[in-house]
């Protein structure tokens, strides 16, 4: 009976842990809709700020002149913004984009690279492996707003104007669709004509078709539309890292639910085993005792 007993004690235990996987489901999948919403919701505004800039760029020729789009080459270092997240059981989410974020600084060993990390996660695994972060990121929470990435991206364009980052590149996870999440590493500083484009999840044509008129000037154009551009994706890149988030803890948490379910099919089968072979026992320790009476 002992055998049985402890049978039915890990059964209720993966039962309980199967309900709390569960309502963890639920929760992720409910943070996903309202993630996905929001991340949705932006895009449009990133892709037409981002193939506005493009187009003026290319009718404004050499009009078209901003530090955030010229080329660092004294500069003697990189800045490189890791996005990760704060909690975990969201499956290889943040192993993938680790894994990439490490690929990278091993590609660009000779050059010195400014490591900045957003995520409790990536914090911890970078001190693991004994990589000094420059920054830890931590005033973005699980909902990321615009208020919040603003100093952020404001802090990386004066910097970047100021000299010290050759450029500013940023690895995070792209949301393509609920069943497809890439590591990617996207480039926000210095703007061109090339990164803009990459930046527009449609395809924008290769030349500018309109002829424009600049009222005001070119560079006055270019010092709000820039600096609003760079704002801009770097926010849609953390509404994509979290929206990855949740779909990479609802499919976590779904498996998870199932693995526990036939777990308890699997107990329930082995307690009915132990059961019935208790219940021979004891039958034939019966019919001994009364054989040995007659």
């Amino acid at each position: 009976m002992a055998k049985a007993r402890q049978i039915v004690k890990r059964r209720k235990a993966v039962t309980n842990i199967r309900k709390i996987t569960k309502t963890m489901q639920l929760i992720a999948t409910a943070r996903f809709q309202g993630a996905f919403q929001r991340a949705v919701a932006a895009r449009p505004y990133t892709q037409k700020i981002t193939a506005l800039v493009e187009e003026l760029a290319a009718a404004g020729g050499g009009q078209a002149d901003h530090p955030l789009m010229r080329e660092n080459p004294a500069a003697e270092k990189d800045l490189l913004l890791v996005l990760t997240s704060h909690r975990g059981l969201c499956g290889g989410y943040n192993a993938n984009v680790l894994r990439r974020a490490v690929a990278v600084l091993d590609e660009r060993r000779p050059r010195p690279q400014e490591l900045h990390v957003a995520g409790k996660k990536g914090i911890a695994y970078f001190k693991f492996l004994g990589r000094p972060v420059d920054r830890a990121v931590t005033g973005v929470d699980e909902r990321p707003r615009f208020e919040q990435i603003e100093p952020l991206a404001a802090e990386m364009m004066r910097r970047y104007e100021a000299g010290e980052f050759g450029s500013v590149s940023v690895v995070y996870m792209r949301f393509v669709s609920a069943g497809r999440q890439i590591p990617e590493v996207v480039r926000l500083l210095p703007l061109s004509r090339e990164t803009t484009a990459a930046a527009a999840a449609a395809p924008v044509g290769a030349a500018a078709s309109a002829i424009y008129d600049f009222s005001p000037p070119p560079q006055e154009l270019f010092r709000v539309l820039l600096p609003q551009t760079v704002k801009v994706r770097l926010y849609q890149c953390f509404l994509d890292a979290t929206v990855s988030e949740q779909v990479a803890r609802m499919v976590a948490m779904k498996a998870a639910t199932d693995a526990a379910g036939e777990m308890i099919k699997l107990l329930s089968r082995q307690f009915n085993r132990a059961r019935q072979t208790q219940i021979t026992m004891e039958l034939l320790d019966i019919v001994g005792g009364a054989s040995a009476l007659q």
